[in-house]
This record gives structure tokens, C-alpha cells and sequence, in this order.
């Protein structure tokens, strides 16, 4: 993290950054954080990341802020000052984000809609993303379904990819004592993504689609449409 003296409209008096995401958003929105302090903010974990031998692939913010115009051009423009030009578009098309739910049971509804509410800034999302000449994924999975991609739901996410390059977002993880302390709404859902990359029936599910597996550094130069 930045300083706080040098981040003083993110940091706030007690030298914390904001507590939530809707927090964060709201004071972008009204203009109560300044872009500079954000850019700071950035470039200071970079630097931090960097420095511990690192070379990161691509550009994410925590809980997908940077769906936020105010913090995509913030982004962008570190992106810039970097040379780290891919980034992750948290966007999934409303159709695929229902595909990738049914069948999970209850308790998606909330995902959903966060899927629409991100679907919602596309038009902007891309403008900016064209504007700073960055690279993303052609299509994106993951957000309505957060929690739910056991080894049988992400066979039949697999199982519905479109064509082209798709990120699929999990949180895997092991749940024990060291997970409980950390607070994360997700606990039991990260052992329950864990055991579905791990699940033969998933590789076979790859094999059988003829799906390649790639990194982020892999994405290359070619821009999005």
C-alpha cells in the first residue's frame, strides 16, 4: 500500500483504504476520491509485487472494481505507465450467465444480478479498454456462478463454451482453520471449486472439447473487437 499522506482522499483519516466495495464506488462516483490517489494505490502494489520477483500477467482489482468507469480509466492509465496490458473483463453475457447457473439449485438469484449490474457497464467497459489499448479474454464465466463450479457444474460450463478465448473464474481453496480466520463469505464453496478442477471428469470434459488450456501471458497482442 501507498502511504497514506500520499493517498489522502483513498486512505481516508484513519489510513484505511475503503471497507467495501460499494463504499469505494460511491466515492468515486461522487468524486470524493481522486484518480491520482487511485493510480498511486496501484503502481505502489505493482511495485511491491514486482520487487518480490513477480512479473504479474495481467491487471484484476479486488471484487472487480474496475468495472467502474472512474476506476478503469485510473487502471488504464497505470496500465500504461507499466507496460502490463492484459486485464480481466469481469463481463459475462446474461444468456451464458444463466447457462452456467442452472442446475446449480438455490441461492444464485444474488450472483445474477451482479452479472447484470457488471453486464451493465459493458458499452463503457470496452470503450476504455480500446481507448488504453488493452487485451481480455473474448469471453468471460464465473461471476453468476460464484461458489457453485463443483466438478459437475463446471463440466456442464465446459460443455457450453463459446468459441474463442474464455477465462472461467473460481476461487478454489482448502477449508480449514487457517480459511475460517481469514472472514471470507466463501468457505465451504472454495473446497467445493477446488474438487472441481481437480475431478477427472473435468479434464476428460477438456480433452473431449478439445479445449486448450492458456495463461493470461499467453493472450497476446490481438485487441479486443
Amino acid at each position: 500500500m501507498a502511504p497514506p499522506e500520499e493517498i489522502p482522499t483513498l486512505a481516508g483519516r484513519n489510513g484505511n483504504l475503503p471497507a467495501s466495495l460499494a463504499m469505494l464506488v460511491a466515492k468515486v462516483s461522487t468524486g470524493s476520491i481522486r484518480a491520482i490517489d487511485m493510480e498511486r494505490e496501484l503502481l505502489a502494489q505493482i511495485e511491491k509485487i514486482r520487487r518480490a520477483g513477480i512479473d504479474p500477467t495481467h491487471l484484476d482489482t479486488h471484487k472487480h472494481a474496475h468495472a467502474h468507469p472512474g476506476v478503469l480509466e485510473a487502471v488504464g492509465r497505470v496500465a500504461r505507465q507499466t507496460g502490463i496490458t492484459r486485464l480481466r473483463k469481469p463481463i459475462e453475457d446474461l444468456r451464458d450467465s444463466w447457462r452456467s447457473v442452472r442446475g446449480n439449485g438455490g441461492g444464485v438469484s444474488k450472483q445474477l444480478a451482479a452479472a447484470a449490474a457488471v453486464r451493465a457497464v459493458a458499452p463503457r467497459f470496452r470503450a476504455i479498454v480500446r481507448k488504453y489499448g488493452l487485451v481480455s479474454p473474448d469471453h468471460f464465466l464465473g461471476l453468476a456462478a460464484t461458489g457453485c463450479l463443483g466438478p459437475a457444474a463446471l463440466c456442464r460450463l465446459i460443455d457450453t463454451l463459446s468459441e474463442g478465448r474464455t477465462e472461467i473464474m473460481l476461487h478454489p481453496g482448502i477449508r480449514n482453520a487457517d480459511l475460517a480466520e481469514t472472514g471470507s463469505r466463501l468457505q465451504a464453496q472454495r473446497q467445493l471449486e477446488l474438487e472441481g478442477l481437480l475431478a477427472p471428469e473435468v479434464k476428460d470434459a477438456v480433452a473431449r472439447h478439445g479445449v486448450r488450456l492458456i495463461s493470461y501471458r499467453e493472450l497476446g497482442d490481438r485487441r479486443l473487437p
